[in-house]
């Protein structure tokens, strides 16, 4: 039971449906958000920031898309499926700075309330 909360031109949205298919896993539901009119769903999982992307996974909430991909880094391994992060934790360190960097310098530009 995969559940995924977005809006069509969130980068953050893209990027947790690109960690999607890099792991496999293509049986989720996609729920497009319409932020003059946000779903009650959308309002009861992300109560902080009431914004997307939100992965519900078997009924939980998961907010954040750098913790979203985390969280499917973890919940989706084994199997044969790659993984996002490098094994190496330098390597994890580096690659999560870079994240931060982009979130940091370009998407708050690209923010969507």
């Amino acid at each position: 039971d995969l559940k995924l909360l977005g809006m069509w031109a969130s980068p953050a949205v893209l990027r947790v449906r690109l960690a999607l298919s890099i792991k496999g896993v293509s049986s989720y539901e996609y729920q497009e958000e319409d932020f003059d009119n946000k779903s009650e769903l959308l309002l009861r999982s992300n109560p902080v920031h009431k914004m997307v992307p939100v992965l519900i996974h078997a009924g939980k909430p998961v907010c954040e898309s750098t913790v979203i991909i985390q969280y499917l880094d973890e919940a989706f391994a084994g199997d044969g499926r790659p993984a996002l992060l490098p094994a190496d934790p330098y390597e994890r360190a580096v690659a999560r700075f870079w994240a931060a960097f982009i979130d940091d310098t370009s998407l708050p530009f690209c923010a969507i309330e």
